[in-house]
């Protein structure tokens, strides 16, 4: 496993936990979602300063697609990482976005239908249990979904079961810096702001989960195992924005 370092960058409530069982916490987080879905594109800029599309942009880049290849975005939400994929894949690819938020797809389906990209398809899919044959896309990505899987190990095989040998998962996701001062910086700005802004848009409980769910989940190292015991080869890890930001990849071998 690797380790890089990328250069500084100039989600239910407290009660969704994993003491719920499985299917309650996944109905709580899809309803949180379909709540916060007309202001989710808002809000990650807001969080982010505007660096969520740069953030994309670099897992696209990650997930090394070709003219003509096949690409899945799982948790696509609105779909921005779903049609950074198409950019890439060309007028010969076929990129698939899938959620479990048919609100989120609605969204997502808007912005398809305003854009001059090559045509995603956007469906409904359980990430724990999709809908694919195995060996079905070159590259899958999740951005920013894996801390809302109820069973994360199960969520991480699954993505590498619909991986063709060679293809690569990327996972872009939050993470908590270590070092100070951002890791004062982020605890302020997760533990105390980002709530706030989330009553400004009309959903406290959705944007109280997001620090607390981002506390519950596996360091960069942790979520490197996860990938290693999925059966991926070649894991590394960019970490980006300081501390806040990681992206994870790994290919899937030969045999499937």
């Amino acid at each position: 496993m690797h380790e890089e370092r990328g250069e500084p960058a100039g989600g239910p409530t407290t009660q969704m936990t994993a003491t719920a069982t499985e299917e309650q916490f996944a109905g709580q987080v899809r309803s949180m979602f379909d709540r916060i879905a007309g202001v989710y594109d808002l809000m990650n800029t807001a969080m982010s300063a505007g660096l969520h599309h740069r953030w994309r942009e670099r897992a696209a880049d990650r997930a090394e697609l070709e003219p003509g290849e096949s690409a899945l975005d799982v948790c696509c939400g609105t779909g921005d990482l779903a049609f950074a994929l198409a950019s890439r894949v060309g007028s010969e690819g076929h990129v698939i976005g899938s959620d479990f938020s048919e609100a989120m797809l609605d969204l997502a389906r808007e912005k398809a239908a305003s854009r001059e990209v090559v045509p995603v398809r956007f469906e409904w899919a359980d990430a724990l249990a999709l809908p694919y044959d195995d060996a079905s896309f070159d590259a899958v990505t999740v951005g920013f979904g894996v801390r809302n899987l109820a069973d994360l190990d199960h969520g991480v095989a699954e993505m590498a079961r619909v991986l063709r040998p060679g293809g690569r998962l990327v996972i872009l996701e939050i993470t908590q810096p270590r070092r100070p001062p951002l890791s004062t910086f982020y605890a302020i700005w997760f533990d105390r702001l980002v709530p706030l802004l989330g009553t400004i848009a009309g959903d406290r409980e959705a944007y109280t989960y997001l620090p607390e769910s981002v506390k519950r989940f596996p360091p960069p190292e942790g979520l490197a195992m996860i990938l290693d015991r999925a059966g991926l080869e070649r894991i590394r890890y960019t970490i980006l924005a300081g501390g806040i930001i990681a992206i994870h990849s790994g290919v899937r071998g030969e045999q499937v």
